[in-house]
């Protein structure tokens, strides 16, 4: 029988981008810890350095989705953004 993929939310994707960045950890060791494979982590890590390619970010992946939930909020109410 074919197993169902594992669905994980965008605050848990970027909290454990998160976790690699800051911590200096490996992918494997964060993935371990979360019971995750590290191709699903690596994957996610790697989406998020191609998006945000400059060396500093302003912003940890955590707060970026937070700022993308409300954006989605705002626009979903019919008000518009600026960008």
């Amino acid at each position: 029988m074919p197993e169902r993929r594992r669905r994980f939310s965008p605050q848990f994707k970027a909290e454990a981008v998160q976790m690699v960045l800051e911590t200096g950890r490996s992918i494997a060791e964060v993935a371990r810890d979360l019971g995750i494979h590290d191709g699903t982590l690596g994957n996610w890590v790697n989406a998020w350095r191609r998006e945000h390619p400059e060396p500093d970010q302003p912003l940890t992946p955590v707060e970026r989705v937070h700022v993308k939930e409300l954006e989605d909020e705002i626009v979903g109410c019919g008000w518009r953004t600026s960008s």
